[in-house]
């Protein structure tokens, strides 16, 4: 065969690759509507109550993203993740729709402090955290976030003024589903680009720290951090989600290939047809 047609036929091959990869990558997930285990589901570590963001993968392990400082050991006063204490790496974590508790696997707070982080901004708002899934729990996950669909990737900030989504599930609400689906603008980048704060119709409250924040193309952004009490009474601050997962790859040993899963459903920006899903209508 010449070299002319070994090209063609490895660009082929390539080609039909890439046709194929999504579904199988999508094959191991189970489907959105039977999925036990998603974006927004509940954690608890130690019994603090917290809300996953997304789904992410390295090789055979799967893990959901909540904040870091759902596993801190201080008053909720101690954010200051240079300095605060918190669990330790193995921690059990309750999942709600899961089998078996998943354990903390990566700790933003724990690794800064390892490191002598000195950024001031990185220790004030680099909230990330990981917990490892179980094996047997790994057939019941979707990576779809509810009602919206999506993530369709990491995505990037806009500027003040920009539309985003989130889905928060504290079980502060009651049960009252039509409440966890929410739009959202950006008022101000606070930080040095590690922070965020927003307004949503309602606020995140206590127990939706972790919770997912959504672009308008439906990339993932961020991660429900604090409620403001100045000078945006009301507001949420939201942490930078490509920058913490840039900080955990380069330096947590062993974590350098974990990615953010994308939902098998499409994203729509559509909070009301993210509630009337919710409610089954």
């Amino acid at each position: 065969m010449n070299r002319k047609a070994l090209n063609a036929l490895l660009a082929a091959a390539a080609i039909s690759a890439l046709a194929v990869a999504p579904s199988a990558a999508s094959a191991q997930w189970a489907p959105a509507d039977e999925a036990t285990i998603h974006p927004g589901v509940m954690t608890f570590t130690d019994g603090a109550q917290c809300t996953s963001n997304f789904v992410y993968q390295d090789g055979s392990s799967v893990y959901l993203g909540q904040a870091a400082h759902c596993s801190g050991t201080g008053g909720a006063t101690e954010t200051n993740g240079c300095d605060s204490g918190s669990l330790p790496i193995g921690t059990e974590v309750e999942i709600n729709g899961a089998s078996q508790p998943g354990t903390l696997a990566y700790n933003s707070w724990l690794t800064m402090q390892a490191k002598g982080e000195t950024d001031s901004n990185a220790c004030a708002y680099n909230d990330f955290a990981l917990i490892r899934l179980n094996s047997a729990d790994v057939p019941n996950v979707n990576p779809s976030v509810p009602g919206f669909g999506g993530p369709t990737g990491v995505g990037a900030w806009g500027g003040t003024g920009s539309t985003v989504y989130t889905y928060g599930n504290s079980s502060l609400r009651g049960g009252v589903t039509v409440l966890s689906p929410k739009q959202g603008t950006v008022v101000q980048h606070t930080g040095g680009g590690w922070s965020h704060d927003v307004y949503t119709a309602t606020p995140g409250i206590p127990g939706d720290s972790g919770s997912g924040f959504l672009n308008s193309s439906g990339g993932a952004i961020g991660t429900l951090s604090t409620v403001q009490l100045a000078p945006l009474a009301g507001s949420n601050g939201v942490g930078d989600l490509p920058r913490e997962l840039a900080y955990m790859r380069a330096n947590q040993a062993g974590f350098s290939g974990v990615q953010l899963v994308p939902g098998t459903e499409p994203f729509q920006g559509n909070v009301v047809g993210a509630v009337l899903s919710g409610i089954g209508l």
